[in-house]
């Protein structure tokens, strides 16, 4: 493990491309040359980095081998030449996989400091993380109050958003997915879902969902694809709407599932069914922090946070994550001394 110089920094970059799930010896690490600031720049040590299912695609092409990666990131400026960017102050930016990095006021995002909010909220349900649930749920399938609502992966970071955020929207009953029974109790027992289905069981996934909701359901945030958005489409009521954020059931195969045997039913049943990019509806940000920090305050939401300690494990983290084995949104805390 190398020790960075002031002006390098430790960072992690991707070799080659993955033949499915990817492994450890698809990453290296390395010590990134950091630039000199110049007027209008800072320097920032980041404290805590996210790792997102998004990634795993970045790997087949959008990232570049042997480049510095891309990631939502905190840290604090320790060095500036750039009065919008003062030393002590906390930034939201997304230079990820790294140690430190250099910025400018339009790569960062000061923090705004709410009373009794973790910074590293805004990685979670303050973060990507939260308004990805957010414009799913407000946006795109636009919950009506008594809405039934199902949730796939609501035991990952966008699936405990999901779900919380559906209650305190006014949602009837919320149904999650998990993949096991132990994250199916935590769905009930933490998160306030009303009904929770175990993709490990013998029951089918379908058959689940019908005795969860045997009424329909109208609104369904879709992380997996597969079985779940088939699942779902069977149960859907009339005019009921999808919000497709991703489908990690595919991302790790070289035969993706095929498409649902009864799509046709989007037509029978008047059904919409619409993906997004979150990066999109950055102007919904504000919204989101208006809506939930109060119920963050009062303890209403839990922002959970599956924390891995290092950046020696940044790789750790993000390969665990593909396999479930967060529960809440996957981050990392950096030491700073580190």
């Amino acid at each position: 493990m190398s020790t960075p110089t002031a002006r390098s920094a430790r960072a992690v970059q991707q070799v080659r491309r993955p033949q499915g799930m990817p492994v450890p010896g698809d990453f290296a690490e390395v010590e990134l040359a950091l630039p000199p600031l110049t007027p209008g720049t800072a320097l920032v040590e980041n404290l805590w980095l996210s790792v997102d299912p998004y990634m795993r695609e970045c790997m087949d092409g959008d990232w570049d081998l042997h480049a510095p990666l891309e990631g939502r990131s905190v840290g604090r400026v320790t060095e500036s030449r750039s009065a919008e960017l003062p030393v002590g102050s906390l930034v939201f930016h997304r230079d990820g996989w790294r140690t430190r990095t250099v910025l400018t006021p339009a790569e960062a995002r000061l923090l705004p400091a709410y009373e009794g909010i973790a910074p590293e909220s805004f990685l979670g349900l303050l973060g990507g993380t939260g308004l990805t649930a957010y414009v799913a749920l407000t946006r795109i399938a636009r919950l009506r109050a008594g809405d039934t609502v199902f949730v796939s992966a609501a035991a990952g970071g966008v699936g405990t958003a999901a779900g919380q955020l559906a209650r305190l929207l006014g949602a009837g009953r919320v149904i999650g997915s998990a993949g096991s029974p132990a994250k199916a109790r935590l769905l009930t027992e933490e998160f306030g879902f009303d009904a929770a289905l175990d993709r490990s069981a013998a029951t089918p996934l379908a058959q689940q969902l019908r005795q969860a909701a045997p009424d329909g359901i109208d609104v369904y945030v879709d992380n997996v694809g597969g079985d779940h958005l088939e699942a779902a489409i069977a149960s859907m009521r009339e005019f009921g709407r999808i919000a497709w954020c991703g489908a990690i059931a595919q991302y790790n195969s070289a035969c993706p599932p095929a498409a649902p045997r009864n799509l046709f039913d989007l037509v029978e049943k008047s059904i919409r069914l619409e993906g997004f990019l979150v990066a999109r509806h950055g102007d919904a940000q504000q919204e989101l922090e208006d809506f939930l920090v109060p119920h963050l305050r009062a303890g209403r939401a839990v922002d959970r946070l599956s924390v891995t300690e290092g950046f020696d494990h940044a790789v750790d983290a993000f390969l665990g994550m593909l396999r479930g084995a967060n529960t809440g949104k996957a981050v990392v805390r950096l030491d700073p001394h580190g």
